[in-house]
């Protein structure tokens, strides 16, 4: 049972999103407010694990930033799925950035929402039209380089180790190594080199130089 917190201050699209992942049999609702800050609060108090995956509404009334909202859900140990009507591109950018593992529109069918909401439970980045739009023309994000935490984190992973003992590894936490592969998808995508998957992955840090055909592809 994937657990899922949902955040937005529309109460009737919470209702909704509760609703169908009561139906789905596969999902259960553990928290449902309308913002990060009432989330954090009851986890504080509640002592539950974080949310398998938190579907986080883009701007909340509360006055909280994108970055605020998603850096925190991030670093308390939940990957987020932005819901949001995806019509604020630089807002969308500004949430993968912050490391949300990707995004869904509000006009998506449920049954697309709860197919996302299980792809990022598994650990994978979600790819869709909504990421594309997001980022598509933003040059400066475009042609970004890979940061050196990036180029460490997608060498070893590409090589073949889990993402957790990446982390450990690097002495960082899973979620912070979970971001930087996240990112490195954002920007090998902006730049025409798609990498969905760890294949796909192992074979830009091979074209980039970041791993050798040798050491390269063994699956942990």
């Amino acid at each position: 049972m994937i657990r899922v917190a949902l955040i937005d201050d529309h109460e009737s699209v919470r209702l909704g999103l509760e609703a169908a992942c009561a139906r789905s049999g596969t999902t259960a609702v553990v928290f449902s407010g309308a913002s990060v800050a009432a989330y954090l609060d009851w986890r504080l108090f509640s002592q539950e694990h974080p949310a398998d995956v938190v579907v986080l509404d883009l701007t909340l009334g509360d006055g909280a930033t994108v970055t605020e909202n998603v850096t925190g859900l991030v670093q308390d140990g939940s990957p987020v799925i932005i819901h949001s009507v995806a019509d604020r591109p630089a807002a969308v950018r500004e949430a993968l950035v912050a490391g949300a593992a990707g995004v869904i529109s509000k006009a998506s069918r449920i049954d697309d929402v709860l197919a996302a909401i299980a792809t990022v439970a598994r650990g994978d980045t979600l790819d869709n039209v909504e990421w594309a739009s997001a980022i598509e023309g933003d040059r400066t994000f475009a042609n970004a380089q890979l940061s050196a935490r990036e180029r460490d984190v997608l060498r070893l992973y590409a090589a073949g180790l889990p993402l957790k003992a990446v982390a450990d590894r690097l002495g960082i936490a899973y979620s912070t190594a979970k971001e930087n592969i996240t990112r490195v998808r954002v920007k090998y995508v902006e730049v025409g080199r798609p990498a969905p998957t760890k294949v796909d992955l192992l074979r830009r840090a091979m074209e980039d130089g970041l791993v050798t055909e040798g050491n390269g592809g063994r699956d942990g």
